[in-house]
């Protein structure tokens, strides 16, 4: 019984605590005016809980497996010139992008076991995250992961249209296990994982993932591009 609650009512993480606080007392000065639109108040408040929830994940164990960072749907599979700020050098690498909604579990986690070796700002524009070109006009901060076996590997938050703050609770230098909390973004975003040269994604376009959990890639894999379809 309590793991089924559990599973539908997850904590709140603390970035979520102010904002609830807000949507509480907007909530009660709505029901002061009228009492329908404290309802609406109660609806706006219940999906602030649900949007910062932060629930436990069950992470794969092994060294090469890749995790997704977030929860949300596959919105693009590329192969490109990392950006220079995640430090991988110029060579192209597979580009993997999460695009998480107004509904998804907004907390990032490590999709590797590794160190922090570099953190890059960068400010830009809040289009829509699910676009390509949101990798490259929009507000994002990268970090680059590198394993204990000298594997580096690029992960960038992004903000989207209705996201404003980007927040990340790791600083340059510090580890970090595979399916560690390392990130959130309020409201709606994308995450970006940059794969080493060479290898391939086991998920596809329009696949959905979650934080954690979903495996990506397999680093010692030896095999090529995996063929999807919709079904």
């Amino acid at each position: 019984m309590f793991d089924t609650i559990t599973s539908i009512i997850a904590p709140i993480h603390r970035e979520g605590y102010r904002f609830l606080a807000i949507f509480a007392v907007v909530t009660l000065v709505l029901f002061w005016i009228a009492s329908p639109l404290g309802w609406l108040g109660v609806v706006a408040t219940a999906w602030c809980a649900y949007f910062f929830r932060d629930p436990d994940r069950v992470t794969p164990l092994r060294d090469g497996l890749v995790i997704s960072p977030a929860d949300g749907r596959i919105c693009a599979i590329e192969e490109v010139v990392p950006p220079a700020e995640i430090d991988v050098g110029p060579a192209q690498r597979i580009r993997v992008s999460v695009f998480m909604n107004v509904f998804d579990c907004h907390v990032n986690r490590s999709p590797i076991a590794g160190r922090v070796v570099a953190m890059t700002y960068v400010p830009g524009k809040f289009v829509n995250a699910d676009l390509d070109k949101a990798s490259e006009d929009n507000e994002r901060q990268a970090l680059t992961i590198e394993t204990a076996g000298g594997v580096r590997l690029g992960v960038v938050q992004i903000a989207g249209l209705v996201a404003r703050r980007i927040v990340c609770f790791v600083k340059q230098g510090e580890p970090l296990g595979v399916g560690e909390r390392f990130g959130l973004i309020r409201f709606g975003s994308r995450v970006d994982v940059y794969l080493p040269p060479g290898k391939h994604p086991l998920v596809a376009v329009g696949q959905w993932t979650i934080a954690g959990e979903t495996v990506l890639a397999d680093l010692e894999a030896k095999e090529g591009p995996r063929e999807s379809r919709r079904g």
